[in-house]
């Protein structure tokens, strides 16, 4: 799976403004919601949260991927979110994130909901990646940190 062809620089936000998991996730609809990913937001939202409610996904090195699966999504959908400031996430590393991937998929299809999270897990075990994301000033830039 090309990262390219799920994010665009409409579903990149460099500063998130939330405190809470709550509040960063609602962000992160929002973000879907704007570049037409998602079309109920609530179930998006419903599926998320659910899946947070089984297990944190504050995973280590400040980065969080909130995810889940719903009826309401056709196609993988997936965006991004920086925030200038850490938030607590109940990560594995109890450390805060900053860097935010969400993505939903339909509850049908596995595949690529597999496929996306491996491939944003092997990204950013690289310490340099994650700096060139919290560094970066566009979605064009983490555009371009991502595909390299």
């Amino acid at each position: 799976m090309n990262l390219k062809t799920v994010l665009t620089k409409e579903t990149i936000s460099l500063h998130l403004k939330g405190t809470s998991k709550e509040e960063i996730i609602s962000e992160l609809l929002d973000i879907l919601v704007g570049a037409k990913k998602i079309e109920d937001r609530q179930a998006a939202f419903t599926a998320i949260m659910d899946r947070e409610q089984k297990m944190s996904t504050g995973m280590k090195h400040g980065i969080a991927i909130p995810h889940g699966k719903s009826p309401t999504i056709h196609d993988l959908v997936a965006c991004i979110g920086v925030s200038d400031n850490p938030v607590e996430f109940d990560a594995l590393d109890h450390e805060p994130c900053r860097i935010f991937i969400m993505t939903l998929s339909p509850v049908e299809k596995t595949g690529p909901h597999l496929q996306f999270l491996a491939e944003i897990s092997l990204l950013f075990k690289s310490a340099e990646k994650r700096q060139e994301i919290l560094n970066a000033g566009s979605s064009e830039e983490i555009l371009k940190v991502l595909s390299e």
